[in-house]
């Protein structure tokens, strides 16, 4: 995406939205938007403070401002979905073609779909319906337009259509392909069908047709008590949720396995040396909030800020003394996004162990002590992603170097993404901070998270 015309497409927006404000209000909509603050009321209109605040947006910012436009402001529905096409075609996609999209509307009854009206329309809303109906305003009776064809030839007569007659009318054929991905989870989802059954027989409609393209609807958490499903490489589908998430040890833990089918871990011994993570992990991953609220429960912490310094403290405590580089990156992590952290993955150091699909048995004992990672990030939509910090050794040690290549195919192939930083690279903590920014930015936009201050 050129910045250019990023720029060109939101800036008429922000400074479209000058007449929801008073002159003295404008520092604070810029703050909440991420713009610089503007120049006095007195040195101009509200129009030009505006355009002047936003030509002075660093383009690397305006990514974060076009995020926070959706979430934050009032805009006609036809400039919203065209800055989601936009944001949305850099992150990587599915790419369903014409054919499975028909293939798939072919295989839905419509009668499952349409169960609750009002959250049906609600969703092809969200996604599809056109602004307006430009009969409606003047004519009286029933409405006109394809809102009023839906609600006649779908919710009244619903023999009338069939799904795939409903998706050729909406363009769903035609829509970019990550439009059609999260209308697809959404169209799996509790948003739409607050029925666990029903969720899971779509899917088992979906998925035969998904696979053709190398893609699944994976079950990667808990909204709302109901299941949530995202769109993923095959290779991922098989991801679960974390059944054991141990980190922060302190020194290297006694762990056994109390049963191998189900891979139940124990820790042996003294246990305030690691710390073990046991909550329902949903489609936002694990976020510092939720680490924060965990914490601040499981030590029976009374205050917010108090739980959020003694969980940094002890994160941070876990890492390796004579590692400058992995300190480094764990701080700079939380002092480049800030106030932004509590809603981004948490940085977790020094983790032990992950869930694997495959049992002891099929792993061998010894693989359990293998997959030590130096930090992970639970993302959403069950994406997890590995940050490894390497020494010269890991390059000038052979047999080292091989260990780290299988371990990085093994972690691969269980669906995680590998990044591996080599220590001189962050040891300065100036560098360090160069190289960190960009690629937690970019890393960020490809996993489809936000980084907006909370």
């Amino acid at each position: 995406m050129e910045h250019a015309d990023l720029r060109a497409l939101i800036r008429p927006v922000v400074i479209g939205l000058k007449d929801g404000y008073t002159h003295d209000e404008l520092p604070d909509f810029c703050r909440r938007l991420g713009l610089p603050q503007p120049s006095p009321k007195e040195e101009g209109t509200k129009a030009n403070r505006l355009k002047a605040s936003f030509d002075a947006l660093p383009d690397p910012d305006l990514i974060a401002v076009a995020d926070r436009l959706l979430q934050q402001e009032t805009m006609s529905t036809s400039t919203r979905r065209t800055i989601e096409d936009v944001l949305w075609a850099e992150e990587e996609s599915a790419e369903v073609s014409q054919r499975i999209r028909r293939e798939i509307a072919r295989d839905l009854d419509l009668d499952d779909l349409i169960q609750h009206p009002g959250r049906f329309m609600a969703l092809l809303e969200k996604f599809w319906l056109p602004e307006d109906d430009p009969f409606g305003l003047w004519i009286s009776g029933p409405r006109r337009g394809l809102r009023g064809e839906i609600e006649q030839h779908v919710l009244r007569n619903p023999d009338d259509w069939s799904t795939e007659e409903l998706f050729e009318r909406l363009g769903i054929f035609d829509a970019p392909h990550p439009r059609f991905a999260r209308f697809l989870e959404t169209l799996v989802s509790a948003e739409l069908i607050p029925d666990e059954a029903l969720q899971r027989r779509l899917v088992t409609v979906i998925d035969p047709h998904l696979r053709t393209a190398g893609m699944e609807l994976c079950e990667t958490g808990i909204a709302d008590g109901y299941p949530a499903f995202a769109l993923v490489p095959a290779g991922l589908a098989h991801n679960r949720r974390p059944k054991n998430l141990i980190f922060a040890s302190t020194r290297k833990p006694d762990l056994r396995f109390r049963n191998a089918v189900d891979n139940d871990i124990e820790i042996v011994g003294d246990q305030d040396h690691v710390l073990v993570y046991d909550r329902t992990i949903g489609p936002d991953g694990v976020r510092w909030q939720d680490l924060q609220d965990w914490w601040k429960e499981n030590q029976e912490i009374s205050e917010d800020e108090e739980a959020k310094r003694t969980l940094y403290e002890r994160l941070r405590k876990s890492l390796p003394d004579n590692s400058r580089a992995q300190h480094n990156l764990y701080v700079l992590y939380h002092r480049i996004f800030g106030t932004a952290v509590p809603g981004l993955p948490a940085l977790l150091p020094e983790v032990w162990l992950h869930w694997d699909p495959k049992t002891v048995q099929q792993r061998g004992r010894e693989a359990l002590l293998r997959f030590r990672m130096d930090f992970l990030l639970l993302m959403p939509r069950g994406q997890r992603v590995v940050l490894e910090v390497d020494g010269s050794q890991h390059f000038t040690n052979r047999t080292k170097y091989a260990d780290d290549m299988r371990a990085d195919r093994e972690l691969k192939l269980s669906g995680y993404e590998v990044f591996r930083f080599g220590t001189e690279e962050l040891e300065n903590k100036w560098e360090a901070r160069d190289i960190l920014t960009p690629f937690f930015t970019d890393l960020f936009h490809r996993f489809d998270v936000t980084t907006h201050d909370r």
